[in-house]
């Protein structure tokens, strides 16, 4: 059986690197006598994959970790067992079973990832709804995401490991505008296509002469890409998943 677990992770974990969190999870999964599977051989590992590394410094509620488990546990059982072990700044949101097969893990589906932006200095609205009457955005902000998707394309300087490029990255903006508690970005992700939100936010800041305002993301969702015909167009990995009864095991 594989499972998918969701978890948020903010405060100060923000600046917890990839690595350190899977060897966080590896210990947490110990504490909580999760049943995860390990591999054969002379150095087993536990069998988990992360969906989409989070970068550092960006808070999140919609972290996703795959694993395969050698006996069922519930939902409701592995959720409280989780949360008894977790540090401040991780919480488990949902624990699902998902489908046995290679192409249903969270690394393979992923194609878009949704955040919140807001100014560095209103992080914390970032975790909850903001009930301000003050924007945190000028008018002056939606005037520019209007003008700045209307061109026909949007030329940036990709940079990767080995080399440098220009790149069209309006494709991979999905959606881009102004909420009253930020702004929201659905961006392509994973591995067909990825693009950053402090590579748009720079580029767009840069179009509409506001460079060096400092900003910070906040990712609400990850989303695989909805193969029924219909809507909606993408489905968050945590829909993919079902609950585990306690009727699954004794």
């Amino acid at each position: 059986m594989k499972a998918r677990i969701k978890f948020r992770k903010y405060g100060v974990l923000k600046f917890l690197g990839h690595l350190d969190v899977m060897r966080f999870f590896q210990k947490a999964m110990r504490r909580a006598d999760i049943p995860v599977a390990f591999t054969s051989g002379y150095s087993p590992h536990m069998i988990m994959s992360f969906a989409q590394p989070l970068g550092l410094g960006i808070t999140s509620e919609a972290e996703y970790l795959d694993i395969e488990l050698a006996e069922p546990i519930s939902s409701a059982d592995a959720l409280y067992r989780l949360n008894q072990t977790m540090a401040d700044g991780i919480d488990v949101v949902s624990f699902r079973q998902i489908n046995e097969d290679k192409k249903s893990s969270g690394m393979t589906l992923v194609a878009a990832a949704e955040y919140l932006v807001v100014p560095r200095e209103a992080e914390a609205t970032a975790l909850r709804e903001y009930n301000s009457s003050q924007p945190l955005f000028s008018a002056a902000f939606s005037d520019g995401i209007k003008a700045f998707l209307a061109q026909p394309e949007i030329i940036v300087l990709k940079k990767t490991k080995r080399s440098e490029k220009e790149a069209d990255i309006k494709p991979m903006i999905y959606d881009f505008h102004l909420e009253p508690y930020g702004i929201c970005l659905r961006l392509a992700a994973g591995s067909e296509a990825n693009l950053k939100p402090d590579l748009v936010m720079e580029t767009f800041l840069g179009f509409i002469k506001e460079e060096g305002k400092k900003l910070h993301y906040h990712r609400r969702e990850l989303y695989a890409k909805n193969l029924e015909e219909g809507e909606p167009e993408y489905l968050s990995l945590e829909a993919l998943g079902w609950e585990i009864p306690s009727l699954h095991y004794s």
